[in-house]
């Protein structure tokens, strides 16, 4: 997404300057990855209060991850070329303004148009990050740099439900579910002041020119293939709404010749169609999908089976989803530091033990059934290992299989194709998860119903993580870099 070679060699930053600079990105980055997960544990509230529809809590995760990956290539390529340190300020700024939107959403509309616009902020903020790391810090610095980033991510991870469950319960000032977006606001001003005064401007040395058609043909695609797996339920499933799936699909298709044209003529496209041709990568692409397609929509069910099904509290909701952040945090060490030794190994090994957790779960809320915290959490803490063991090294795995020359531009679109999966597992599950949930009786008692649902949900579930692993046995054996 960003450039290696920068026109500034003096942007270079060090002592309490650099600590600084990593400070701020740092922040700008705890609060993007904070408000995918602290949402899913307040969307019940979210729910009751705004009178939202199944649909529209899919659509306010959904919104939110496909802009986000909507603007990752977009934002990276204008930051190169006007700046990384302006863009990251601005794109900070404007996620700030979004959040204090999104806190004062009148409507369930109206909060899933500002998660979007929140979204997209996120999408040019977040390329800057590796950008400003890559060019502020010297060599020995940037590895410290990018592993206080890795620490960022778990702890956002853990923090998200708890934070989430905490406020949610707490009702400041009688905000309620609204005080997990204020939160943002005095994070990001503090970031702003801060990043206003010690973070160095870069750019790169020679400027590209964006493929804005290609952007929104795939943007648009992608947008009509999911509207209708997310709306049609309330729609009642109306021949029109295939129609748009249809014109989806043949609007991806039309993106994709786009793209060739482009590469013809010497542009840079937004998807380089060489990649399509590297086995390997395909094969990333599509375990990609699958492996974190399946995590926001499995939180959102969960959190709504909990709190709606069983009755916890969003602080007790947030105290069953912790075990699956410690699991994660305890095995991504390990998958980072044998990746390049057995880095499909340990994918595989994760997908599959990811794919065990969620047949415990499905075990676990069988006929109705309510576990208590311990099987939950037994549940949980055993996906977390698999997270642990693939998330963090999957996408060096699969850049190992491209060609140096190729490994910037496929590393933007894995990154993008990973936000637009998180998306289309929320259309996916959400869907299966409420169709169950509304065919049952009205007489029937929440537990038994949402447990019914979630039961419903599991295997579709354990199928992903199945079908993921086998899609990793045709990565490279390990995260050894390609060379040309």
């Amino acid at each position: 997404m960003t450039s290696p070679q920068d026109t500034s060699a003096d942007a270079r930053v060090g002592g309490r300057a650099a600590s600084l600079a990593l400070l701020v990105v740092l922040f700008a980055s705890f609060m993007d990855l904070l408000d995918v997960t602290i949402v899913t544990v307040a969307a019940p509230h979210i729910a009751a209060d705004l009178n939202a529809s199944p649909a529209q809590l899919q659509w306010m995760l959904a919104a939110y991850t496909l802009a986000l990956g909507s603007g990752l290539i977009t934002g990276g390529r204008i930051g190169d070329d006007y700046g990384r340190r302006r863009v990251f300020l601005a794109a900070l700024a404007a996620f700030a303004i979004a959040s204090a939107a999104c806190a004062l959403a009148p409507t369930a509309g109206a909060l899933i148009a500002v998660r979007a616009v929140q979204g997209l902020a996120g999408g040019f903020m977040v390329p800057q990050v590796f950008g400003i790391i890559r060019s502020s810090f010297e060599p020995a610095a940037m590895a410290k740099a990018f592993g206080a980033y890795g620490a960022v991510q778990g702890l956002a991870s853990v923090a998200g439900p708890l934070i989430g469950g905490a406020l949610v319960d707490a009702d400041l000032a009688g905000l309620g579910w609204r005080t997990i977006f204020w939160i943002n606001i005095p994070v990001a001003v503090v970031a702003l002041v801060l990043g206003w005064r010690v973070l160095p401007e870069s750019r790169a040395a020679a400027h590209s020119r964006l493929d804005v058609i290609g952007a929104l043909l795939a943007s648009v695609g992608v947008l009509l293939v999911l509207l209708p797996l997310v709306q049609g339920r309330d729609w009642g499933w109306p021949t029109w709404g295939w129609v748009l799936l249809t014109a989806g699909v043949l609007i991806l298709a039309g993106f994709l010749r786009f793209e060739s044209a482009l590469a013809r003529r010497g542009g840079e496209p937004v998807l380089a169609p060489d990649l399509l041709r590297v086995r390997p990568f395909v094969a990333g692409l599509t375990a990609s999908v699958l492996f974190f397609g399946g995590l926001a929509s499995f939180f959102l069910v969960l959190s709504i089976y909990l709190q709606a099904g069983t009755g916890r509290s969003a602080w007790d909701t947030g105290l069953v989803i912790l075990p699956y952040a410690l699991g994660s945090m305890l095995t991504s060490g390990a998958g980072v530091a044998l990746a390049a030794r057995a880095g499909r190994a340990l994918l595989v090994a994760g997908s599959l033990t990811l794919a065990a957790s969620q047949a415990l779960l499905w075990w676990l809320v069988r006929d109705g059934a309510t576990p208590g915290y311990w099987p939950l959490a037994a549940a949980m803490f055993l996906g977390g290992l698999g997270l642990g063991l693939a998330a963090p090294i999957l996408v060096n795995v699969v850049l190992a299989g491209v060609p140096g020359r190729r490994a910037g531009a496929a590393g933007g679109v894995l990154s993008t194709v990973n936000q637009i999966g998180g998306a289309v597992g929320v259309a996916v599950l959400g869907t299966v998860f409420f169709n169950a949930a509304s065919s049952a009786g009205t007489a029937t008692a929440p537990a038994e119903l949402f447990g019914d649902a979630l039961a419903q949900a599991m295997p579709w579930q354990v199928a992903t993580y199945l079908l993921a692993a086998v899609a990793m046995l045709a990565l490279p054996k390990t995260a050894a870099t390609h060379q040309d």
